[in-house]
C-alpha cells in the first residue's frame, strides 16, 4: 500500500501511454470485429440464445455473402490480435499497478468513481482475454454460455475502456510528447533515468537502479506479442504458415485426400449414428403449406453446382478453399414453392451438442454459391464432414454451415 514499495525506475506515465496506444488501436479493432462476428450468426433470426440484447443489438444488419473470404477475415484477425495483445496487456497493467494498491482506496466521489471505471476496466479485460482464450482453446468450462458471457462482459469492458480514455487522452497525448521514441529506443541500461514526478504517482518516490531500460521493456513486449503471432496467425493463413499455429488446436494437419482438411465436430462426438445417416436418411423440404422427402440419389439427379468456398471458425482458424458441389438452396427453396422466402431453418440430424439447427437469411439462400453439398473437391463427403449432405454458405460462421442435415424449412 506504500508508493515506496514500488521502485522499478522506468515505470512512469510515457511507458505506460505507450503500451495504452497500441491497446487503444488494438481494443478498438478487436472489439469491432467482434461485433461484426455476433452479425454473421443473424443472432435476431433465432441462431443465437443471449436473452435481453435490446439496445446492445442496434447496430445489427443483414450478414454479407461478398467476398466469400470476409467472416474468415474478421474472425481470424479479432483471434490473432486478441492474442497478440496480450504481452501487451500484461504490460500495461504491471506499468500502472501502484495505481491499484492506492491507499485509502477511496478519498473523494470524483476518485471512487475513477476507482470504480478502473475496477470494470481491469476485471472486463481479464475477463473478455481469459474466456476468449478458453474458448478458442476448446476448453469449455464457462458457467453457461459463451456467447453470452462474452457478449455481455464485452460490453461492460468497452463501456469502461472508453470512459477511461476519455478521462486519459489528455494525460497520455501529454506524456508521449514529453519524450521522443527514437531517444527512449537508443536509450541503453546504463544511461536509464527515472521520468520526472508526475501526479498519478507512477514515478517510483524511491527508485531502485534500473535492471531494464525502457527500450528493453518495449522490446521484450513486442517480441512476445511477435511470438505469438507466429504461434497462431497459421490458423487462419493456412499454407506453410499451418505448421508454425502450435497455440492454435486446429493447425494440425488432418491428413491428405479430398477430406483432408479441418473438423470442427466429429461424428461421434455428437452422437450421429450409421442409422442417422444411412439407407433410411431422409432430407424432408418444406415450405408455406408443400412438405417433400428426398433421398440422397434423388438429390444427385437434381441439377449439380460447384462452388469454392473456405470454412472460417469463431474460434479462429479457417481452412483453404475447398470445392464443394451439390444442390443450390435456391433451387431447394424453389422445389418449396418458397422461391422468394425470407429465411430458412436448417435441421441436423444430430442429437446431443450445440448448433443442431441454424437460420440463414435471404441473401444466403439465394447466393449461387450457397449449396446443400453432397461432395467435396470431388468425392463424397466423409461422415466427418456431414455425410450425407450438410450447408455451406459463403462468408458464413462454421458452425452455421450445418452438417447431417436432416430438414431444410423455408419461411416466408
Amino acid at each position: 500500500m506504500r508508493r515506496e514499495f514500488w521502485r522499478s525506475p522506468i515505470r512512469g506515465p510515457w511507458l505506460t501511454s505507450v503500451f495504452g496506444l497500441v491497446l487503444l488501436a488494438g481494443v478498438t479493432v478487436v472489439f469491432v470485429t467482434g461485433l461484426l462476428s455476433y452479425a454473421a450468426y443473424n443472432p435476431d433470426l433465432g441462431n443465437d440464445t443471449t436473452p435481453d440484447k435490446g439496445l446492445l443489438g442496434f447496430y445489427l444488419f443483414d450478414w454479407p455473402t461478398h467476398p466469400a473470404w470476409l467472416y474468415r477475415l474478421t474472425q481470424g484477425l479479432h483471434v490473432t490480435l486478441g492474442v497478440v495483445l496480450i504481452p501487451v496487456l500484461l504490460a500495461k497493467l504491471w506499468s500502472v499497478i501502484p495505481k491499484l494498491f492506492d491507499w485509502p482506496p477511496v478519498r473523494s466521489p470524483a476518485q471512487a468513481l475513477e476507482r470504480l471505471s478502473l475496477l470494470l476496466l481491469v476485471g472486463g479485460a481479464i475477463f473478455e482475454f481469459v474466456t476468449g482464450l478458453l474458448n478458442i482453446q476448446l476448453f469449455y468450462v464457462f458457467p453457461g454460455s459463451f456467447y453470452s458471457l462474452h457478449f455481455y462482459g464485452a460490453w461492460v469492458f468497452i463501456a469502461a475502456f472508453a470512459a477511461h480514455v476519455a478521462l486519459k487522452i489528455g494525460t497520455m497525448t501529454r506524456a508521449l510528447r514529453s519524450r521522443r521514441l527514437r531517444d527512449e529506443l537508443r536509450t541503453d541500461l546504463a544511461h536509464t533515468r527515472p521520468e520526472p514526478a508526475d501526479p498519478d504517482g507512477l514515478v517510483s518516490p524511491a527508485p531502485a537502479a534500473p535492471t531494464i531500460s525502457r527500450r528493453g521493456a518495449v522490446g521484450l513486449v513486442g517480441a512476445g506479442s511477435l511470438l505469438l503471432l507466429v504461434l497462431t496467425v497459421g490458423q487462419s493463413l493456412g499454407g506453410w504458415a499451418r505448421y508454425t499455429a502450435l497455440l492454435a488446436p486446429r493447425n494440425r494437419n488432418p491428413g491428405s485426400g479430398p477430406d483432408g482438411f479441418q473438423i470442427n465436430k466429429t461424428a461421434s462426438s455428437v452422437g450421429i449414428t450409421a442409422t442417422d445417416v444411412g439407407d433410411a436418411w431422409r432430407l424432408i423440404v418444406r415450405g408455406g403449406d408443400r412438405e417433400l422427402t428426398l433421398t440422397r440419389e434423388q438429390l444427385l439427379q437434381l441439377p449439380q453446382h460447384a462452388a469454392a468456398l473456405p470454412i472460417a471458425c469463431v474460434e479462429g482458424w479457417s481452412t483453404e478453399d475447398q470445392h464443394w458441389s451439390g444442390v443450390r438452396l435456391a433451387d431447394l427453396a424453389d422445389l418449396a414453392g418458397l422461391p422468394a422466402a425470407a429465411n430458412v431453418l436448417v435441421d441436423s440430424v444430430q442429437r446431443t451438442g450445440s448448433f443442431r439447427s441454424a437460420a440463414l437469411r435471404d441473401n444466403q439462400i439465394r447466393d449461387p454459391r450457397s449449396l446443400l453439398a453432397l461432395r467435396v473437391n470431388g468425392a463424397e463427403l466423409s461422415l466427418d464432414h456431414g455425410y450425407p449432405a450438410r450447408v455451406i454458405v459463403p462468408a458464413n460462421p462454421g458452425v452455421n454451415n450445418t452438417k447431417w442435415v436432416g430438414a431444410l424449412t423455408f419461411r416466408a
